[in-house]
């Protein structure tokens, strides 16, 4: 059976459900799931990375290239 047929059936499967209990269930399994898929891909940053994004980021800071919070909260609230 391949994933295609796999997954209607499930479907089928789970709206022919009528218990609660089994739908919160299925719920918090897939969300958990899917954060294990996520946090699976993730790659964690090497100290040089994060250091060197640390200089980056002052210089920007003492050469004045940096967005306030504030600008760009105001920016977010122009576009609605």
């Amino acid at each position: 059976m391949n994933l295609q047929t796999r997954k209607i059936n499930f479907v089928q499967e789970f709206l022919r459900l009528q218990n609660e209990e089994i739908i919160s269930g299925l719920e918090n399994l897939l969300k958990a799931k899917k954060i294990e898929q996520y946090e699976k891909k993730l790659i964690p940053m090497s100290s040089d990375q994060f250091n060197q994004e640390i200089d980056q980021a002052l210089l920007d800071s003492e050469e004045d290239r940096i967005t306030s919070a504030k600008d760009i909260k105001k920016k977010f609230q122009a576009w609605d």
